[in-house]
């Protein structure tokens, strides 16, 4: 075999390896939405686990521990779920870890061949159901440990990626310094009314005020996340002789990843990042986005890269009621929205990927150019030399894929309600209206019997 031809032959193999192992696949979630919507959480489970060995591979267990903890929470397996959900929670803050001890080690690699550490608001939010599943099991104590954390968690969120950014900027391959977005959010208004409901339950209303203070709090000091009306607590504290009613409803889904494609051209000592805009004769314009001084660089070169970015996901729920021995009892109000927070989140990092991802592109992008340089001098067949030209161009587009690994099954909003009883049995139902006013889904949480002491939570699920 011509030894040149065998070369070429070679560079697409390794083309090929290199696209399995820099693209996130999401191949393993097809059909899985509808489960969720008829609440087939058994057959999701079922999904995922058949999918463990061949999607979920060790660099993403981290994935796979929060996907199916949190569908084994939603199919009431709650010991499983705590199991599963902690393993998540070690795992991110492992390989976050090793990650910043990588640090510019692994300025030239793609996201995708590194170890999946998390979202933030996954790592937050998982808290959170680690918190429920131990109400579920009467264990209070386990369950003020998952509150605390997220506190922790929020307070040290900055610094956190700050640490990784400090890291980059030891690398030679920096042109500009690694900067972080700011936190914005400090105060998690559904964690602070858990841990009000539970010193509530057991006597300790001073703790209990607090935290409705600091419920308080989150939307005066948050309202770019806590943007809609604040839900209805005046009684909550107030004695009574009456037993009350808590009931908590997860609607919708948080966010998917999405790939959004811009392009490099460079000039001399610099480098221009833009984007395509259909002008109004239906050509594509190229649109400057950001230009980054780089001492040395030549005019042009032409690159292109893609960056993560969050979505939000359409939901059609209007309003949620609460009927009790079937009469209406209460509208749900709301007191999370879990979507906006991990975009809000996702903000710290986000000009991390960036400079990192356009350094790494440039730099792959300028060694694929001198490999083709060498190869037109090596090469003298026309064809053969314009085919291995465009597939060394493939490998740097190819594996310049977008980070899309995300969880899939937390929801998007959270709404609460509480009603005041006398002690008793009462069949409780949870009805989901579409935003015209249709009834989208009953959910019968059954009967329950109703203690004047203690917490008396309930939870409901329409991910839709």
């Amino acid at each position: 075999m011509n030894k040149t031809f065998r070369s070429f032959l070679i560079l697409i193999i390794v083309f090929t390896l290199s696209c399995a192992s820099t693209k996130s696949s999401k191949e393993q979630f097809a059909g899985i939405n509808e489960k969720l919507v008829s609440r087939d959480y058994q057959g999701a489970l079922m999904q995922i686990e058949a999918a463990k060995d061949k999607f979920y591979k060790e660099k993403e267990k981290a994935l796979y521990y929060v996907d199916a903890g949190m569908l084994h929470h939603y199919q009431g397996n709650f010991e499983q779920s705590n199991t599963l959900l902690s393993k998540a929670e070690t795992a991110f803050d492992e390989l976050f870890t090793k990650s910043i001890g990588r640090g510019a080690a692994s300025m030239l690699l793609n996201d995708n061949v590194l170890e999946y550490s998390g979202e933030d608001y996954e790592d937050v939010y998982l808290n959170v159901f680690k918190a429920l599943n131990y109400v579920e099991l009467d264990e209070f104590d386990d369950a003020f440990v998952e509150i605390r954390k997220i506190n922790e968690k929020l307070a040290l969120l900055e610094q956190k990626h700050k640490k990784m950014a400090k890291q980059f900027n030891t690398s030679k391959e920096k042109k500009k310094d690694f900067e972080t977005g700011t936190n914005k959010f400090h105060n998690s208004a559904l964690g602070r009314y858990l841990s009000m409901l539970l010193y509530r339950a057991e006597g300790k209303l001073d703790d209990a005020r607090i935290d409705k203070d600091k419920i308080d709090e989150a939307w005066q000091l948050q309202s770019h996340i806590y943007n809609f009306s604040k839900p209805t607590l005046n009684n909550y504290l107030n004695k009574t002789d009456k037993a009350k009613i808590n009931v908590i409803s997860f609607t919708g889904r948080a966010p998917d990843k999405k790939a959004n494609t811009l392009y490099i051209h460079t000039e001399k000592d610099l480098v221009v990042i833009g984007t395509t805009k259909e002008n109004p004769r239906g050509k594509q314009n190229l649109e400057t986005l950001d230009l980054i001084p780089w001492k040395d660089m030549k005019k042009g070169y032409h690159f292109k890269f893609q960056l993560p970015f969050m979505k939000t996901r359409k939901s059609n729920i209007g309003r949620i009621e609460v009927f009790i021995d079937g009469n209406k009892a209460a509208d749900l109000q709301q007191i999370e929205d879990i979507e906006k927070v991990a975009l809000e989140t996702f903000k710290i990092k986000e000009p991390i990927i960036y400079l990192k991802t356009i350094t790494r592109t440039v730099i792959k992008g300028l060694f694929s150019a001198k490999r083709k340089e060498e190869m037109e001098n090596k090469i003298d067949n026309a064809l053969l030399g314009f085919a291995a030209r465009l597939a060394t161009d493939a490998i740097v587009d190819a594996t310049e894929n977008a980070d899309l690994r995300i969880s899939r099954f937390f929801p998007a909003k959270t709404s609460i309600t509480e009603i005041e009883v006398t002690k008793g049995i009462y069949n409780i139902k949870v009805r989901y209206y579409s935003k015209n006013g249709s009834v989208l889904f009953v959910d019968d949480l059954g009967d329950k019997n109703i203690s004047k002491s203690g917490l008396n939570l309930f939870e409901s699920f329409y991910l839709n």
